[in-house]
């Protein structure tokens, strides 16, 4: 039996439900029972009523879907499966900030830690960022973490005067201007689609600016097109089943790779062989603290309430 197939027996046997980002390899991605971005994989594990949660992501991620189904056993087959722009976010740091401005609400992107999660009023994800922000009151200051440039594109779209902590994730900053641009004179024809963890030069240059589903989305409605893909290279496998005819072409990083994209090595740190092993094993488990869990839920359902 393939390892895939062993993974299928041990999720119908255990009761247990995969959970995929679309950062993460094709062969997880396919075996999973739902792949999206954090606010669908949000959804889905406040959702579900599998007796396993197995979450093909970071650990951010996973700690969220604990905290929004506690008594479900969370799994996450790499505890190295970490995250750039979580990291640059410490909760003593972040702390000390907030207290320095204690009039502005805080609102804080879904790559952050419970800790942080604890600190929020509200917490977003890229696909809701815009709707949350507007939803605050135009006179109420707003403190916006971790990510400077979604934070810096948020305000431009809302003309909104937000605080921002100093933050940014080393993917979407890895891409490169030049080379995209000479990728885009070669290819004349192309589109260019962008994340809005990128850079503001890149988000220039972009026709459409979204989340990863926004971005699939936004493919699928215009099929005949060539896109130039300015994410992390992994959602390349989901948006190519849904346009299997449409040329995409992933953005150039500035360094030279194996696929001279941008990758995340946290992402790619879970494999197939550690999916099966984790669910085999039952192990490593993800535990959130009751008290943090109770504090960083609150924002958590308030983020999924303004997203209905």
């Amino acid at each position: 039996m393939s390892l895939a197939n062993r993974i299928l027996e041990l999720k119908k046997s255990k009761k247990a439900i995969v959970l995929a980002h679309y950062y993460q390899r094709p062969e997880i991605q396919e075996i999973a029972d739902y792949v999206g971005d954090s606010l669908g994989l949000s959804q889905k594990a406040a959702e579900t009523d599998a007796s396993i949660i197995v979450f093909a992501g970071v650990h951010f991620m996973a700690e969220t879907a604990k905290i929004l189904n506690p008594s479900k056993m969370v799994l996450l087959p790499d505890l190295d499966a970490g995250c750039s722009l979580a990291e640059s976010c410490p909760p003593d740091a972040f702390r000390e900030f907030t207290e320095a401005h204690p009039d502005h609400l805080v609102i804080t992107y879904i790559n952050c830690s419970a800790e942080i999660k604890a600190m929020s009023d509200i917490v977003c994800t890229s696909s809701n960022a815009l709707r949350i922000v507007e939803s605050v009151p135009k006179d109420r200051p707003i403190i916006f973490a971790p990510d400077k440039n979604l934070g810096k594109y948020i305000s431009k779209k809302t003309g909104r005067d937000l605080l921002l902590w100093d933050g940014s994730c080393v993917v979407h900053e890895a891409f490169s201007i030049e080379k995209l641009l000479d990728l885009h004179k070669a290819n004349p024809e192309s589109v260019i689609i962008a994340h809005p963890e990128s850079e503001e030069h890149i988000l220039d240059v972009a026709t459409y600016v979204g989340s990863t589903a926004g971005m699939i989305n936004y493919v699928k409605k215009h099929p005949k097109e060539q896109f130039i893909v300015a994410t992390e290279a992994g959602i390349l496998h989901k948006m190519q089943q849904e346009v299997p005819n449409t040329v995409l072409i992933p953005a150039p990083a500035q360094e030279d790779n194996t696929c001279a994209c941008s990758e995340c090595a946290y992402m790619k740190v879970n494999t197939l062989q550690k999916v099966y092993d984790c669910l085999l094993n039952e192990s490593p488990q993800i535990d959130v603290p009751e008290a943090l869990a109770q504090s960083a839920l609150l924002p958590i359902e308030r983020m999924l309430e303004l997203s209905k």
